[in-house]
C-alpha cells in the first residue's frame, strides 16, 4: 500500500460558505424560455460573467482563509451544455483562463462534482448520452481554467445503477480524454458499496474518492473506527497514480450516525482520516465547520 507521508490533511471548501461572501446565481429553464433568443442570451451572458467574479472571489476567500482546495458548483454556468451556453463560455476564454490560473499560482486546487443525473451505467442510451453531455460541460470549464487533464482538477460522479459494473467500466473506457483523464468514482450509500467501487476504479483506470460516511451507512456499522473505514481509505488510495492527490469526503449524520442528511458540523472524524492528504468538507455550515476541524486537529 502506498504510504502518505504528511499527517496534515488540506480541507476543501464545497461551492459556498454558510456567511453571504460566497454564492452564485442561477436562472430557471422555465424563466429563460419565456424570453427572445437574444434576450436569453443577454441573460446569460450577464449571469455567466457574474458567477465568473464570484468565482475569482470564492478563490481569494480560499486564499485567505488558507482553503487549499475548492469544489467549483456544478451549476456554476447554467445551460452551458447547449450551443448558446457554450459559445458565451467560448467568448469568456481569456478571462476564465486567468482565473483558473490564478488559482493555480496561489495552490488551491479546483474540484468538480456532477449531480445525480450524471449516470454511465444506465440502461438508457439516452440517459447515458445525456451524462456524457454533462460530463463534457464539465470538462470544457476545467479545459477553460487552464486545469491539468489528470485526477488533480478532479470530476467526481457515482456509480449510477447498481448492478451494471460491467458497462460503467466499458463506457469510462470510452470517454474523450478531456472526461476520462479527470475522472472518479464515489462509493455511495445503496448503489455501490467502497468494495464494488474500488475494483470498477481498477478496471476501468480511474481513481476512487472514498466517503467513510457513506460507507458506514452502506455498511450499516456504528464507528468511523470500525476496520474496514482504515482498510478502504487505503484500498482508495492504491486507485491513484500519485497517492499525494487522493482526495476524500467527510460528513456526519445530521440526526443520527447513520442519517444520510449531512449535519452542520464535523463532530467525529475518523483516525485513519490523518493518512488522507485531502479532505472534502461536506457539512452544512460550510466554512464554520472547516474551522472547527482545524480547531481539532
Amino acid at each position: 500500500m502506498h504510504e502518505v507521508t504528511n499527517m496534515i490533511p488540506q480541507l476543501g471548501l464545497v461551492c459556498i460558505t454558510q456567511s453571504n461572501e460566497v454564492r452564485y446565481r442561477t436562472i430557471t429553464r422555465k424563466r429563460l424560455l419565456q424570453q427572445t433568443q437574444t434576450e436569453q442570451q443577454a441573460l446569460l451572458a450577464e449571469l455567466y460573467t457574474s458567477n465568473l467574479n464570484q468565482l475569482h472571489a470564492a478563490l481569494r476567500y480560499c486564499k485567505r482563509e488558507a482553503i487549499s482546495l475548492y469544489r467549483i458548483p456544478s451549476s456554476i454556468f447554467p445551460f452551458s451544455d447547449d450551443d448558446m451556453g457554450r459559445d458565451l463560455l467560448a467568448s469568456m476564454a481569456e478571462k476564465m483562463a486567468a482565473i483558473g490560473e490564478w488559482a493555480t499560482a496561489n495552490a488551491i486546487r479546483l474540484v468538480m462534482h456532477p449531480d445525480q443525473f450524471v449516470v454511465l451505467s444506465s440502461d438508457s442510451d439516452n440517459v447515458v448520452q445525456n451524462s456524457i453531455t454533462i460530463l463534457q460541460m464539465h470538462a470544457d470549464i476545467m479545459d477553460l481554467l487552464k486545469q491539468p487533464r489528470s485526477p488533480w482538477a478532479l470530476v467526481e460522479i457515482h456509480g449510477g445503477k447498481a448492478g451494471r459494473s460491467e458497462k460503467l467500466i466499458d463506457v469510462i473506457g470510452s470517454l474523450p480524454d478531456g472526461i476520462r483523464t479527470r475522472l472518479a468514482l464515489e462509493n455511495d450509500e445503496y448503489a455501490y458499496s467502497a468494495e464494488q467501487i474500488v475494483e470498477v476504479c481498477k478496471a476501468a483506470g480511474v481513481p476512487m474518492v472514498f466517503d467513510a460516511h457513506h460507507h458506514v451507512i452502506k455498511e450499516g456499522l456504528t464507528s468511523f473506527e470500525h476496520p474496514s473505514v482504515a482498510e478502504m481509505l487505503g484500498k482508495a488510495r492504491e486507485t491513484w497514480a500519485d497517492p499525494s492527490h487522493q482526495l476524500t469526503h467527510i460528513s456526519n449524520g445530521r440526526t443520527g450516525f447513520n442519517d444520510r442528511a449531512h449535519a452542520d458540523f464535523i463532530e467525529v472524524m475518523p483516525s485513519s482520516y490523518r493518512q488522507a492528504p485531502w479532505i472534502e468538507i461536506e457539512a452544512k455550515f460550510k466554512e464554520l465547520a472547516i474551522q472547527k476541524v482545524r480547531a481539532a486537529m
